[in-house]
């Protein structure tokens, strides 16, 4: 089974996703640190989920950080996070509107 495989395997169990693509990114960095002969160390996920309702970014990360923290600390180099909830668009999961606090 490749990472990419597994990524994909873990993030579906913990998350029961409405959509998720894992994209294997590593032939892009080819030659830059963190990169192995054979690539499976750079990734892109997209994944959308109920679970993630009402949970800002960093909680997001963080509870797709922690379901992948084996693959992390294994060969993956990197991995960009997008990560939203049913419903909402792509641009404001991806930036939220900035509230400064009082």
């Amino acid at each position: 089974m490749t990472t990419r495989d597994r990524i994909a395997e873990k993030l579906t169990e913990a998350f029961t996703p409405a959509r998720l693509d894992v994209v294997d990114e590593s032939h892009q960095h080819a030659g830059h640190a963190g990169a192995r002969p054979g690539g499976e160390t750079h990734y892109r996920v997209h994944i959308v989920a109920q679970a993630f309702a009402g949970k800002s970014r960093v909680e997001r990360h963080r509870m797709v950080n922690e379901t992948l923290s084996a693959e992390l600390k294994g060969g993956v180099h990197a991995l960009a996070i997008h990560a939203s909830a049913p419903g909402e668009s792509a641009a404001s999961a991806l930036n939220p509107p900035y509230s400064p606090k009082p």
